[in-house]
């Protein structure tokens, strides 16, 4: 039996009051099929923050080190959570993210590989682009816009799919894909 639904629950009953949660755009999330994902990353709430507001399951990488821990790699694996190695191309977490689209799940990715220092949109790395045109997935761009304070509102906005098609058709590399994205993100950031 999977963890997944109840631990959801469990989180959502402690972050939704405490953070008043507010989401908008879930018209706009695919109900089937493969679905990259994309969202800023202003704190270590996040992951879980979208795990309990998107419509579906979302499977995550995280860095490689959080793994180390014996008790936290348990109940990251638990949730279909998997390593990536920071700095490169990790060839293993990149053919674990395509399997996960292509069997019709949601990859969920911070496309700036780490935590915004200042909580502004940084730039993204090729990866979310990568997986983006090597994939036929829906890419769904989603912003959380904070702060993350007690008893204050935070947004998580999920915006309209990118039209994939055209971007796939022009042939542009990973960085020119993952640009795009940012400008999403970034243009759901000033709703």
């Amino acid at each position: 039996m999977s963890l997944y639904p109840f631990a959801r629950s469990v989180v959502a009953g402690l972050l939704r009051p405490t953070f008043r949660i507010k989401v908008e755009g879930l018209e706009h999330f695919p109900k089937e099929g493969g679905v990259l994902l994309c969202t800023n990353h202003i704190s270590n709430f996040d992951p879980p923050v979208v795990g309990v507001t998107a419509p579906r399951k979302v499977l995550f990488m995280a860095k490689a080190e959080l793994f180390n821990v014996p008790v936290l790699k348990q109940l990251l694996s638990n949730f279909g959570t998997f390593p990536v190695k920071r700095g490169g191309g990790d060839r293993e977490a990149i053919r674990a993210g395509l399997k996960v689209l292509k069997e019709g799940h949601v990859l969920g990715l911070f496309p700036e590989g780490t935590r915004s220092k200042d909580g502004k949109l940084g730039k993204g790395q090729a990866g979310a682009g990568f997986f983006a045109l090597r994939s036929t997935a829906a890419v769904v761009p989603c912003a959380i816009i904070g702060p993350y304070k007690s008893f204050r509102t935070l947004r998580v906005v999920y915006g309209k799919p990118i039209n994939m098609e055209e971007f796939r058709e022009k042939k542009i590399n990973a960085e020119e894909m993952t640009s795009i994205i940012m400008e999403e993100i970034n243009k759901l950031l000033q709703k």
